[in-house]
């Protein structure tokens, strides 16, 4: 077994498909163009990862993109933790476990600070129990319509010891998701209101979140979805979500449990953990919509 880091090129990116096509039949993720815009255009900063080669054979793959996050305050690199895939002839033979360190420690090296991710409630263990991972706090699910809350998001910034720091140029690229594009709104009390299709007839995917410095005022900022539409909020807000103006999902629209998931990789840059209720997180800092 050969093991190197990923790649952004055609053939790696072919390769990649091909085994997403293998190990989830159907999903939407072995689409070239989906994976072009994820692993090249974040100006964050390329993919990271490690793959395992058996001969001409990609046996297993791992892959997290680069993130900017406010960390107590104070923006580092980080790295969101996102596709993993096992051909199904070399499963249960523990290289998924072997790509993911291996990928932290060039990480740590190249100077990331932290990783983090949003699990299943099949996978959350695997990473708790193999990598050391800290399980946060599961990801509230909420329902509603018109404004999430009414608290200032200026306040809720600052009581977040973690959220994503957003630019001009990495929003611009993540509202570009040619997989389910997403429309920004600023809203009257100085926030942006986030929308995506939700998958579901008559509900959007939906979340705030300050404003961001430079972002432009006009048509790239305007329209969304909305109207009377019922809105599905996924994340976290510090504080628990008090002040949340949305209700808990009813059992038939509810989606499967997610889990925040964090592991320090700098302890110089880094908590070793992280409070639930400092967290700030909408569906557009990790890959929900």
């Amino acid at each position: 077994m050969i093991y190197s880091a990923v790649s952004s090129n055609p053939q790696a990116l072919e390769a990649y498909a091909s085994l997403f096509r293998v190990c989830f039949p159907g999903a939407t993720i072995a689409d070239l163009t989906y994976l072009t815009w994820l692993y090249c255009a974040n100006p964050a900063g390329p993919v990271v990862g490690v793959d395992a080669w058996d001969g001409e054979t990609l046996a297993a793959h791992y892959a997290c993109i680069p993130a900017e996050i406010f960390l107590n305050g104070q923006p580092v690199r980080c790295l969101l933790s996102l596709n993993t895939a096992t051909d199904p002839r070399y499963q249960g033979q523990g290289l998924f476990t072997r790509l993911a360190e291996s990928t932290y420690q060039q990480a740590t090296s190249d100077g990331y600070a932290a990783v983090y991710g949003v699990a299943n409630a099949n996978s959350t263990p695997g990473f708790l129990r193999k990598l050391a991972f800290q399980k946060v706090a599961p990801l509230a699910a909420r329902l509603g319509f018109g404004r999430l809350t009414r608290r200032r998001w200026s306040d809720l910034a600052g009581q977040a010891v973690f959220r994503h720091h957003w630019t001009p140029e990495s929003l611009a690229w993540r509202v570009a998701n040619p997989r389910n594009p997403v429309r920004l709104r600023q809203t009257k009390d100085q926030a942006l209101a986030i929308y995506a299709p939700s998958g579901r007839p008559g509900l959007v995917a939906y979340g705030e979140m300050p404003l961001v410095d430079g972002w432009p005022q006009g048509p790239r900022a305007a329209g969304g979805w909305g109207g009377l539409s019922a809105r599905v909020f996924v994340g976290l807000l510090p504080g628990g979500g008090g002040g949340s103006c949305y209700g808990p999902i009813p059992n038939a629209l509810k989606p499967s449990p997610l889990n925040l998931i964090y592991r320090a990789l700098d302890p110089a840059k880094a908590p070793q953990t992280l409070d639930p209720n400092a967290v700030l997180m909408t569906f557009l800092d990790f890959d929900a919509f």
